[in-house]
């Protein structure tokens, strides 16, 4: 995160350098109201007609959108649409349910595979190969030879393991999982690991953010894989960024991160003339000249999980509220050329940064002082206070006398309080204590939070510059992009107050 930030603040702190330019996109929202899309296919002969996934089953549309129809409706407890593939005349879609054919162009379906169980059921990947279908799900690896009438389960490797993605290329098919990718050059009877997820790299400019996690996060699991048929290239993203191979898998190298918000890449997707996009938790990025850059600015929708592209080079995202299509606009002139204008009240970047880490109370300082803290415990002693009374006694008197009538009767002492006080020390908590686990679990939450809260203040603080520099360059007759501008920056403005308890606020008040 820290190397993140640092880029950016060197990118627009510095007034020289090479002129990015970049096309930005107007999205539109497509879906008429319907929300919760996982996959989308777009006809790549007629870029009208669409089919979108979404969580409970498929829409159709021949008009680019303007209405829809749907067509397949999953049955089950979970329904969810995870990818759309055509191979010649017929359709499939991989679902949480099963399998399902269309031989009409998407308008009936059948269920043609559906599992033993629901990690088999869960299918999210398909490619076809050498007149097989393969197919990959939660619980493995699936081959049918006959157009989906038999299904044969293979091993892609010991233990067994869910497919995230598969792809062929030419003889050879691909399938990748969470911790490999396995290649086989023999229609699947064989497989060799090509991949493995690797440690991550310990930064030394943060380095309390890898201890905070455990062993699991401290890998670079495997997210997804995309083959590029034009350059012969192949593009893994993993959690640690994207790996390249150009030697069909034999060797890996790291591409580029130069502008990538988060490097926990989801999905990378290769469409024609080499154009690479990746999706992160930070939203679109476009790989473009060494360097990406990111293309979601101004989409609300959430989460986005699928990226699709008609022939005409027009995006088209799947996205947790809605189904988006984003067309080219204007280039910007040079905006990573020359720094904006700023105001003289404005915080920088990294002011802004620790203003939210501070609001939200997840410096890393604190982590640290909770593990100190707990150390000293074992210095304090237990200590434990009794306090009781005591009225056992009995006691007579005897004065010598054979006349006085109260003499030798047993009486009953006096009240007696009765105390003690006892400390005990464990000194093994001097090397360990309980409360280290539960350290170490609010941590890895603080964490999560902390990268959760700085994408957010990166991509709001960026997004206002950038809105702030086409203001700029709009003319006075342009008035109503003007006003929905001048509003979206005030309303990133309010954004950033709420995340850093008011500084951009407090700030222009001392001017």
């Amino acid at each position: 995160m820290k190397k993140v930030i640092l880029f950016l603040v060197i990118v627009f702190g510095l007034g020289s350098g090479p002129c990015v330019k970049a096309e930005e996109l107007d999205w539109e929202d497509i879906s008429t109201g319907s929300f919760d899309f996982r996959s989308v296919w777009i006809d790549p002969v007629t870029p009208n007609f669409i089919l979108a996934g979404s969580r409970s089953g498929i829409a159709r549309s021949e008009n680019g959108g303007i209405s829809w129809r749907s067509v397949l409706s999953v049955r089950g407890e979970k329904r969810g649409v995870n990818y759309i593939l055509s191979v010649g005349n017929n359709f499939y879609a991989c679902t949480e349910n099963g399998l399902y054919l269309s031989s009409d162009r998407g308008r009936n379906w059948k269920r043609i595979f559906k599992g033993r169980n629901a990690f088999e059921a869960d299918c999210r990947a398909l490619t076809a190969a050498q007149g097989q279908l393969f197919l990959g799900t939660g619980g493995g690896l699936f081959i049918s030879r006959d157009n989906g009438r038999i299904w044969q389960r293979v091993i892609v490797k010991p233990g067994g393991s869910g497919i995230l993605v598969i792809i062929s290329k030419g003889s050879n098919v691909y399938a990748a999982c969470a911790d490999g990718v396995f290649k086989s050059r023999d229609n699947g009877d064989s497989w060799e690991r090509v991949y493995s997820k690797h440690s991550t790299e310990i930064s030394a400019e943060a380095p309390d953010i890898v201890e905070d996690r455990d062993e699991g996060e401290r890998c670079s699991s495997i997210n997804y894989l995309a083959f590029d048929a034009e350059s012969n290239r192949m593009y893994l993203a993993t959690s640690s960024g994207v790996m390249i191979s150009n030697d069909e898998g034999r060797s890996w190298e790291n591409l580029s991160d130069y502008g990538l918000l988060s490097k926990d890449v989801r999905k990378i997707f290769v469409f024609d003339n080499s154009d690479i996009r990746a999706l992160t938790q930070s939203g679109i990025f476009a790989y473009r000249d060494g360097r990406w850059q990111e293309e979601s600015f101004g989409l609300s929708a959430g989460d986005v999980r699928f990226l699709g592209q008609d022939n005409s080079g027009i995006l088209y995202a799947a996205c947790e509220k809605g189904l988006f299509r984003g067309r080219a606009g204007k280039k910007s002139r040079g905006f990573f050329n020359t720094p904006p204008d700023y105001d003289q009240w404005e915080p920088k970047i990294n002011e802004v940064q620790k203003a939210a880490i501070s609001y939200a109370e997840v410096d890393p300082e604190k982590i640290r002082n909770w593990r100190r803290q707990a150390g000293k415990k074992a210095l304090l002693p237990d200590m434990n206070i009794s306090v009781g009374r005591n009225t056992s006694d009995l006691w007579h008197w005897e004065s010598g006398s054979s006349t006085k009538s109260e003499d030798d009767i047993l009486r009953k002492g006096n009240d007696a309080i009765d105390w003690d006080v006892s400390l005990s020390w464990d000194l093994g908590e001097l090397i360990w204590n309980n409360d280290q686990t539960s350290i170490d679990t609010r941590s890895r939450l603080m964490v999560q939070l902390r990268d959760d809260i700085l994408d957010e203040v990166n991509k709001a603080y960026f997004e206002r510059i950038r809105l702030r520099e086409e203001i700029n360059n709009l003319t006075i007759e342009d008035r109503k992009r003007r006003f929905e501008k001048e509003l979206r920056l005030r309303e990133l403005t309010a954004t950033l107050d709420s995340l850093t308890g008011g500084l951009f606020s407090q700030t222009a008040s001392k001017y």
